[in-house]
């Protein structure tokens, strides 16, 4: 499993969007900067509040030249009811393969009450607009998760 750091370069990627479009990395490449956020599962407890608080900071982020894309194994048609019940303003990037959680190292082994099974370790990457990964925040604890990204945007304008 490739562990992805800081001022590495982010993987590139191109992954089927909420929006029915397509998503590529390269696309941002020279004009946002892209807040990666993986989690685990639409609609479940840490994710709905880790994804509210992108919501209700969107527009700070937004202001600090950044852009909010989240990404799970989930299909796009859970990623779009997930995002009409919370009314979600950013894309949810759907990669059932595993193959992006896998480039980005967070598709690991996990432990619940003794049962191991594979899953995605909840971690945010800020990619700068060169490309290259800016910060990475692991074993991310959902609630006030978006104040820290705001934090970390601001040593990068």
């Amino acid at each position: 499993m490739p562990k992805i750091g800081k001022d590495s370069c982010a993987p590139l990627f191109r992954l089927p969007a909420s929006d029915g479009m397509h998503v590529a990395l390269k696309d941002f490449r020279g004009k946002k900067n892209v807040i990666l956020y993986f989690y685990p599962k639409d609609d479940t407890p840490g994710c709905t509040i880790e994804a509210c608080g992108f919501r209700d900071a969107v527009k700070n982020i937004e202001k600090k030249d950044a852009v909010v894309l989240g990404v799970s194994p989930d299909g796009l048609s859970s990623h779009e009811k997930f995002i009409k019940k919370f009314n979600l303003p950013f894309l949810l990037l759907s990669d059932e393969d595993k193959k992006v959680c896998q480039s980005y190292g967070v598709w690991v082994e996990k432990n619940m009450y003794g049962r191991k099974y594979m899953g995605v370790a909840r971690t945010t990457f800020i990619i700068n607009k060169e490309g290259k990964i800016a910060h990475v925040f692991e074993k991310v604890k959902p609630q006030g998760h978006e104040q820290e990204v705001l934090e970390a945007l601001k040593s990068l304008n």
